[in-house]
């Protein structure tokens, strides 16, 4: 099993973000096609766990105010922000964060849902606004 792995390793390369194969397919990986293949409900979910990680560890590069401000409720929005947006396209919400940082989170709600985000995910957006009025 080990000179197997080893040998397709060798052979296949490792490309850590999707790229299209010599075929035209969408592959990652030592070769995973996931035009063909995709991925299995515990690889998606391993993802999804290690990408949630990611998510929580941004939170904590937020500013030290926002950090406080937010109940468990409040840090669960920021922190799906962080999971769909990344750490950088929540730092885009600089009134947002403001507000937060204020503790006016009628005001933080307001700034989520004025964004193109919003339009972009729809009832999702209005669901965390609630919840940053909320918390």
């Amino acid at each position: 099993m080990d000179a197997l792995v080893k040998s397709i390793k060798h052979h296949e390369g490792v490309r850590l973000l999707p790229y299209l194969d010599t075929a035209g397919k969408i592959t990652i990986g030592w070769g995973r096609c996931l035009s063909t293949k995709g991925i299995s409900m515990k690889e998606a979910e391993a993802l999804l766990a290690a990408d949630i990680a990611d998510a929580i560890d941004d939170f904590y590069k937020l500013p030290i105010a926002v950090i406080r401000n937010c109940n468990v409720a409040r840090r669960r929005v920021v922190c799906e922000m962080l999971y769909n947006l990344g750490l950088g396209g929540v730092m885009k919400f600089k009134k947002m964060l403001s507000a937060i940082e204020q503790k006016d989170f009628d005001l933080a709600a307001d700034e989520m849902l004025s964004s193109l985000w919003a339009k972009q995910v729809g009832i999702r957006a209005q669901l965390m606004a609630q919840t940053m009025r909320e918390g």
